[in-house]
């Protein structure tokens, strides 16, 4: 039976990793490292029932010393690592960013170094690694292009990237990196990406206090997406299945320009009969956005088998049926950009 060390496991994509997780019988533990201890995104997904075999910590990913002593008592086989300041956090606070994006990535990896039952490690990274997507003339992005991050974010995720390399050389533990993108639907509550989920909870607000809501996306342009689900679902799966090395890898998404997605929201808002909720559009002289898009997943489909792709247009459903619900309950906030 595996036991399964997480940190960042109360957030957006530890929440919905772990529900995926629990569906495996393999898997007889999970520790989840929080400083908070807040198991409310967690009940997102497991509603009343948290399961016997989840088990919670305090730690903080910058106090170094902390994470040696805990890591160690656990001894996990599976490490997977998401506790991170996102983007406009790295901004406001570089120094603090730094201490946690890079020296809590490098402190986890060096206690990981002395852990006897350990089988895999699994870094959270980003597509912020990459440039700007006017950087690359090709129509679609590979894992092997020029990389030049575009904020302090996107270099401490490549240097957590390179990290996991040296990592995976003196020690021989399979490595994967997991570069993301944007993330929407239930759970999504903060990060610079979380505009396209708060167009989705503004129908569903909208609708329950019955106000058509104007929402305007604060940037242009293309946009890589990736449904919750699938990124919960991918992150269990390169987990618990079988590698061997150390790769970094784009989960797989889609993308598609920024007025189309709004436009599918309205689509589907219209099918549930939210159509008269559903008004969002992009603000006048919006910056483009500042990620790239257009990334190939060819690789981590060689790797992993069977992972999941929802659609855009069936992801934004179940997402607005979730949101909907959650705001009939009362427990429906808008997103945050920053913590």
């Amino acid at each position: 039976m595996h036991t399964i060390f997480v940190t960042g496991g109360t957030g957006c994509i530890g929440s919905v990793t772990i529900y995926k997780l629990l569906q495996y019988q393999e898997v007889g533990k999970i520790v989840i490292a929080t400083r908070s201890n807040n198991v409310e995104p967690l009940k997102l997904w497991l509603v009343d029932y948290i399961d016997p075999r989840l088990e919670f910590v305090t730690l903080d990913v910058s106090d170094y010393k902390a994470i040696e002593e805990v890591v160690l008592k656990v001894n996990p086989t599976h490490i997977i690592h998401l506790g991170a300041y996102q983007s406009p956090d790295c901004a406001r606070d570089h120094i603090g960013g730094m201490e946690i994006n890079t020296g809590g990535t490098m402190a986890l990896f060096d206690v990981a170094e002395k852990l006897p039952l350990l089988k895999k490690f699994v870094f959270a990274s980003s597509a912020a690694v990459y440039g700007m997507r006017s950087m690359y003339s090709q129509d679609t992005i590979n894992e092997d292009v020029q990389l030049a991050p575009p904020n302090h974010y996107g270099i401490w995720k490549l240097a957590g990237e390179h990290l996991g390399r040296l990592f995976h050389k003196k020690t021989k533990v399979p490595t994967v990196c997991l570069r993301l993108n944007t993330t929407y639907g239930k759970g999504r509550d903060k990060g610079m990406t979380s505009a396209p989920t708060n167009a989705l909870k503004a129908v569903a607000m909208g609708a329950i206090s019955d106000e058509l809501i104007h929402f305007e996306m604060p940037y242009q342009g293309r946009e890589n997406y990736h449904f919750v689900e699938d990124v919960g679902a991918q992150f269990a799966a390169c987990t618990l299945q079988p590698y061997e090395g150390f790769g970094a890898f784009n989960i797989k998404g889609e993308t598609i320009e920024i007025r189309k997605f709004l436009g599918i929201v309205d689509e589907q808002a219209r099918d549930l009969g939210l159509g008269d909720y559903s008004k969002s559009t992009v603000m006048v002289d919006a910056p483009p956005n500042l990620f790239v898009c257009d990334l190939e997943h060819e690789k981590i489909s060689r790797a992993f088998k069977n992972l999941p792709q929802t659609t855009i247009e069936q992801g934004v459903r179940k997402s607005l049926e979730e949101f909907l619900d959650m705001a009939k309950k009362g427990i429906l906030d808008y997103s945050k950009a920053s913590s």
